[in-house]
């Protein structure tokens, strides 16, 4: 008996612990962004389906410091040694080209992220359910299309693109819960 309680205990705290660092079944995804000919770009895009929003982050790295368009697009192929494979924008509201907190925009507009001095990434952005969401049977499904990260910066104002250059790389969003 006297091991029991120091035992209960213990195995109470590893409990408890596991339930403040797990999220109870939130859905997930991720892509894991390779580069297109003759770039170094690598990444690892990271989704979970909140309440009311997807929280999207985005870690990459040996991409060239500076500014760089990042968006979803229609289709979940990367095979095409540029990345064309991917399609153009997913865009099923058939909105204009935009920022992602424009009135109007493609629901992939990602915008912008920036790539320090040393190649690396670190983005993240809330996008609202109505936007896109994990679940596969929706019209706005972010799983199963791929994402982005092109050369240059998005301009969040030419049609259909942003004028954000070649494909530096990408990655195809699988559903991980």
């Amino acid at each position: 008996m006297k091991f029991f309680y120091p035992a209960m205990i213990g195995f109470t705290a590893l409990a408890l612990s596991a339930c403040a660092t797990t999220p109870a079944n939130l859905p997930t995804a991720q892509a894991q962004l390779q580069p297109t000919a003759g770039n170094t770009a690598t990444g690892l895009l990271t989704v979970v389906q909140q309440a009311d929003h997807l929280s999207v982050s985005l870690h990459a790295q040996g991409v060239p410091p500076g500014l760089h368009g990042f968006h979803v697009h229609e289709h979940g192929d990367c095979s095409s040694a540029d990345g064309s494979s991917a399609g153009g924008h997913f865009n099923p509201t058939k909105e204009e080209h935009g920022g992602p907190h424009a009135m109007h925009h493609h629901v992939g507009d990602f915008g912008n992220v920036t790539a320090d001095a040393n190649g690396n990434v670190d983005f993240t952005i809330d996008i609202p359910l109505t936007q896109l969401t994990l679940d596969p049977a929706a019209p706005n499904a972010l799983a199963g299309r791929s994402v982005i990260l092109h050369a240059v910066a998005d301009d969040l104002q030419t049609q259909p693109t942003g004028n954000s250059g070649a494909r530096l790389a990408c990655g195809v969003v699988t559903l991980q819960k």
